[in-house]
Parts: structure tokens; sequence; C-alpha cells
């Protein structure tokens, strides 16, 4: 029997316009936790697909214990043995989270009805080694993305696989959450299955791995020990050069840091909704990048939909540029020069069968108005303008949006609301989801926005992130601003302590 429980050799696929993987090799180890990373667009996913069966390969074999196996679909490599958390939730929203977690294997009885007291006795048993505690009666759908995600992940868990492959699935939870994730990966490790696990956190990739593979631009970089390598190695391999660009981002974050006051863009006066936020004074000037900062469900996304008219307050009050302002759609946000880049893209952004082109342009037509179309030509002036600016990796402007990776898709979102020449731009996890590479060119760009005069409201889960872009940051906790960092104050210590505190100190 072979050493390796997995094998893909030589791995090939091609889409209209785009080589996504070209002679791809994986290796996976009997009872190993691997790591596969790659930029956006460097052929993870689409290795992930070709192994499930959701893509057929163009060339290459795959081989399950040692034999080459063909899955036409992810219940197809279920069978074989392989179970897969995709990087988004390919849950039902419309059955209850019990009904989820027995999906294929519904208890019934004698009868041959339905067991649902067995079956949500289960779902109970099987969220209980997460410590989630949630109505297993209720509806996947009304429940976060971060708890239909560990619910996706606890099924895949209890199939017993021999495979299991977690594609970003820590891209919504929380520390808390993660470590759960990992002690049961652990477990798995023990018992001799094996996980291939896709991340852009290289904290974590570095915590829980035994090897990594490295993919860039569809084609195979190396197999390495994660315990050989550090995180510039890793971070060299990724990109495929030496990172001397950091230099100059970290010149351009001091600069940030130290700047004379400016003419406020936007301030609020008491703003806040019963029930939803409480009141808030926080001022955002010419040049600012502020970051908010503060756990899961603190209020950070909260604020930006208040800003933004997505939700109307009832209390307090708006200035932008020093004028009283009443914002209640987004729509008045547009033509009062605000912008939202949301958090979640998928469901909140990009209208995936529309171009490339289109999903830059969609915003600035809205703004001013449908009954002043944008000529052809100047569609795709401004759209070749924001793919040269963000470097948007498409083979054309007409390229429809839901074949990009992840990180460009993210990038025509940032470049539809550029488009608009907003005064304030709100982003919402910009780089959640994204390599590192395009991480470091959004938070390069907001540098270099806020150098030009625009004010940036940055929220982050990531407090480096937070840290690296910002010269003021707001904490927040149960939906307060409990705190208030400027410049030099602006540290991880000083942010977490901060957090904890809860405005005590």
């Amino acid at each position: 029997m072979s050493d390796n429980l997995l094998e893909a050799i030589g791995v090939s696929k091609s889409f209209p316009g785009v080589k996504a993987l070209s002679n791809v090799n994986l290796q996976l180890g009997r009872g190993e936790i691997h790591g596969l990373m790659g930029e956006n667009g460097a052929g993870k996913s689409t290795l992930i697909k070709a192994i499930t069966g959701v893509y057929p390969r163009d060339n290459g074999q795959i081989l399950l214990d040692g034999v080459e196996i063909h899955p036409t679909s992810p219940l197809d490599a279920e069978a074989l043995g392989i179970s897969t958390v995709f990087q988004e939730v390919n849950l039902l929203n419309n059955l209850s989270v019990a009904e989820n977690l027995a999906i294929g294997r519904q208890p019934t009885k004698k009868t041959g009805t339905l067991d649902w007291k067995k079956m949500n006795e289960d779902a109970r048993r099987i969220l209980q080694k997460f410590e989630i505690d949630i109505d297993v009666t209720e509806l996947l759908g009304n429940y976060s993305i971060a708890i239909q995600q560990m619910v996706a992940i606890a099924r895949a868990l209890e199939l017993d696989s021999k495979l299991l492959i977690l594609d970003e699935p820590t891209s919504s939870l929380n520390l808390d959450e993660v470590e759960k994730l990992f002690k049961q990966m652990r477990r798995l490790k023990e018992e001799g299955h094996s996980i291939i696990f896709v991340t852009h956190f290289l904290d974590q990739v570095f915590e829980i791995t035994d090897k990594i593979t490295v993919l860039r631009n569809g084609e195979y970089v190396g197999l390495f020990n994660t315990a050989d390598m550090t995180k510039m190695d890793l971070v060299s391999k990724l990109m495929g050069k030496e990172i001397d660009e950091l230099h100059e981002f970290e010149k351009l974050s001091k600069e940030q840091k130290h700047k004379e006051h400016q003419e406020v863009l936007l301030e609020t006066e008491k703003l806040g909704k019963n029930g939803y936020m409480a009141p808030i004074d926080i001022d955002i000037a010419k040049g600012d990048i502020v970051g908010l900062g503060g756990l899961l469900g603190s209020g950070r996304t909260e604020i930006a939909k208040m800003l933004f008219g997505l939700v109307h307050t009832d209390n307090g009050g708006l200035k932008i540029k020093g004028i009283h302002s009443k914002i209640r759609s987004p729509k008045q946000a547009l033509m009062n020069q605000l912008a939202l880049c949301p958090e979640d893209r998928k469901e909140e952004s990009i209208i995936p069968d529309l171009s490339v082109k289109e999903n830059i342009i969609l915003a600035l037509q809205v703004k001013q108005g449908w009954f002043k179309p944008l000529s052809a030509k100047k569609k795709e002036e401004i759209a070749q303008k924001y793919i040269d600016l963000l470097n948007i990796k498409t083979p054309s402007s007409e390229q429809a949006i839901k074949n990009l990776s992840g990180g460009n898709q993210q990038k025509v979102i940032v470049a539809r609301w550029l488009a608009t020449n907003p005064n304030v731009l709100i982003v919402d996890e910009p780089t959640r989801g994204i390599d590192v590479g395009a991480k470091t060119e959004i938070q390069k760009l907001l540098l270099k926005l806020s150098g030009e005069g625009m004010g940036v409201l940055f929220i982050s889960s990531e407090i480096e992130e937070v840290v690296r872009c910002s010269n003021k940051v707001y904490i927040l906790q149960d939906r307060k601003v409990v705190n208030e960092l400027h410049d030099d104050q602006i540290n991880e210590q000083q942010i977490m302590h901060a957090i904890a505190a809860k405005g005590d100190s």
C-alpha cells in the first residue's frame, strides 16, 4: 500500500480564456494535516473541485489508496470516502440545522417514516463536540454565516471519511471557534484520518499543518515541511518574489500615523438605533484611515450599515463636511459621496452572471441615474482604468465576475465604489478570504487613497491589519464605542487590552 492516501499527478484544467491548473501535483500522507496554499487564482479551489468531482479534469491522475478515481460529483466523492466543506457554505438554508446534519443519512422508524426525535438528538450530540448550543429545529438560514459554517464542518467531520477537505473553513469564524475546529482536526489526525486545509491565514497554517503544498498561477511550486519554513519563506513562495515592497508599505504606514488634522468629512452626533446600536460619536477627517476594533458582533458592521443608509437610525444625527445630513438609503449615501464595500461579497456585492465591466460601473450608473446611461466607450474606459489600477487578473473586462478568484472579485467590488469618486470609503472586511499578495495590494491602495485625501472607515477582524493601516481606532464592545486610540497608541496589545477592558480602563 502507498504511503500516501491521496495523490494528484499532473492535473490540468482549463476554462474559456483561463488555464486554471497546469500539471499540478499533490501528495497527501495518511494521518496528515496538509496545507494547500496559494494566492487567489492560484488554482486551489479548482484542484479541490477536480478531486471531488465538481469539475472533470482535462489531464492527469488522481489516486486514492493507490487506485485512480473519477468522481463525477461531491456525493460520488463522499461515497469514496472524501468529505468536503467548501468556502461558500453549501447547505440548505430552508431546512433545519438537524435536517442539514442528517442529509443523506436521515434516521427512520420501523414504519419507514423519519425519526425526528433521533434526528434532533443526533444533531445536538454532533454540535456538542463544538460546544455549539443552538436550537437544532430552527432553520439554518436564521443563523449567522459563522454558525452555518460550523454546522457544515460538523457534518463533514461526522461522516467519518478517509479524507476531509476544508476550503477556507475559518474565514467566518472567531478565535474561539477556530480553536474548537483545530481540536477536532487534531482528534481526526490521531485517529488516522487525513485533512487538506486551505486557508489564507499564515498563523493558522503554521499552527495546524504538517506539510504545505504551494500553488502559483495554476502551477505547482513545491511540497514543504511546515516545521522547516518561516513565514517569510512561505510568503516568498506564494508571491513568487522577495517582498521588498513591504518596506515601502511600512514607510507608507508610518507616514499614515502622523498627519496634521484636516477637514472633517463625516461626523456622527449620538447616532444610533434602539435595540441595534448604542449612540456613537465618531468622525472621519480628510486623509484618515479610521479602524474599528472589536470582536464579532461588537457593532462594527452595524455602524457601516447605519452610515450608508441600509439601517434607519432613530437617535442623533450626521454631518457631511459640517452640514447636517439625512441618509435614509444607499442612493442618498452615494449622492453624499459615501461608498460601502460590504462584508459578504457573494451575497451583498457581486452579480455573478454580469461581466467585470458591468459590475464595476453599476454604482456609478445608479448615481448618475438610469435615464443618463454611460456610453459603451465610457464604460470600457472606466473598467479598464480600475482593472489596471487594482491589478485585477481577468482575460478581459467582458469576463463574467463569477469566473474570477475571490481576491479578484473583491478588487472588482472596490473598483465599483472607487468609480463613484467618494469622499469617504467604508470597507467591511475587504481582505477576508483573499491571499497575502491581494491583501497587501488592497492595504497599500487604502493608504494611497488616504494620502490623496479620501477618508476611509476600515473594518477588519485582523488586528494586525487595523494596526498597520489606521491613524485612529474606535474600540467597540456590545454594540457601543468604549474607547478611542490615536497614532502611537495603536498597537496590537493596546487594542486587545481595550477590547478586553470593555471601556473600563
